[in-house]
């Protein structure tokens, strides 16, 4: 297969990549935090994001103060997170900002006010990219974040966002494992059941895009070592470019594992059949975790750009 000279292999060449691309106007739902301001100072430094700031304003002028904005904020005043999740979408929806970035605040208040006020055609999932210094090139997983425990129908949708993400930042054919416990398929474990009816639904054209197999152990999806042993035959096995994950949680425990453990650089955002303009990080990532995924969104909200414009 030929390589895609477009591919990200790291998050290096997104960074690059997305410092060509125009800022993006963002909205922070609750900034009032240290970790988030560093984040979006960082990502203010490298002319990513022109933000509005909703959270304590004494709280964010106070920061600022101290570390000078490279350019010109605005800071809007918010009584609580639901305040601060409200005011970020009504700026979204009227046009003013292009993008929402989450602070300080918890995911399902942020979700359930975009979705009440923002209908979409298809269903959004979360996709977690990571770079590894074991593995040669970037790693997509999905979901880890918005669907909790998802029927085969939602992680259809949810396969179909993840392989149309990484697409459009350069994979050209992805290879996808759909995860469970086991290589085969056993009527007591679901999510085998879900992953084979996912790898056929891809033979037959249901989901579009990618080379699929499942289900396989994580071992399988990342070694072909591990493969061999188990006498397993895979077009997947040991290079998959996306991991599907049977529920929030397993995903939620792999993703960090592979950060604490394994010392993976992640990024995250929300995905949909729709540009969904929705940068969700978990309240206690640092501020690279923030810089980086705030770099994805910029960079894919100029592809999708492009795209539509017919120069991509």
């Amino acid at each position: 297969m030929t390589e895609n000279p477009s591919c990200h292999k790291s998050f290096r060449s997104i960074l690059e990549e997305a410092r060509k691309a125009p800022s993006l106007r963002v909205a922070v739902a609750n900034a009032s935090d240290p970790l988030v301001l560093e984040g979006v100072l960082e990502a203010m430094q490298e002319n990513f994001i022109r933000p509005v700031l909703l959270g304590n304003a004494s709280i964010i002028k106070d920061f600022f103060s101290r570390n000078p904005s490279p350019v010109p904020i605005e800071i809007i005043e918010t009584g609580s997170d639901r305040e601060s999740a409200q005011r970020a979408v009504s700026l979204f929806s009227d046009g003013t900002v292009q993008a929402i970035l989450k602070g300080h605040i918890h995911t399902d208040i942020l979700l359930h006010a975009f979705l009440e006020k923002t209908p979409l055609r298809g269903r959004i999932s979360h996709v977690f990219i990571a770079e590894l210094p074991s593995y040669p090139k970037l790693l997509f997983i999905t979901d880890a974040a918005v669907n909790i425990s998802p029927d085969l129908s939602t992680k259809m949708s949810i396969t179909q966002n993840a392989i149309d993400f990484a697409i459009l930042l350069g994979v050209q054919t992805p290879s996808v494992a759909i995860l469970s416990a086991t290589e085969t398929v056993n009527p007591s474990i679901p999510s085998t059941l879900d992953a084979a009816c996912l790898a056929k639904m891809s033979e037959r054209g249901q989901i579009r895009g990618a080379v699929i197999d499942g289900p396989l152990a994580f071992d399988n999806a990342i070694s072909a070592e591990s493969s061999r042993e188990k006498g397993l035959k895979s077009p997947v096995a040991g290079i998959a470019d996306i991991l599907v994950v049977p529920d929030l949680v397993s995903g939620n425990i792999l993703v960090k594992n592979l950060e604490y453990f394994a010392g993976a650089t992640l990024a995250g955002i929300v995905v949909s059949s729709d540009s969904v303009p929705l940068v969700l990080t978990s309240r206690s990532d640092p501020p690279r975790f923030r810089l980086l995924s705030t770099a994805i969104a910029v960079l894919a909200h100029d592809l999708l750009a492009r795209k539509k414009s017919g120069t991509h």
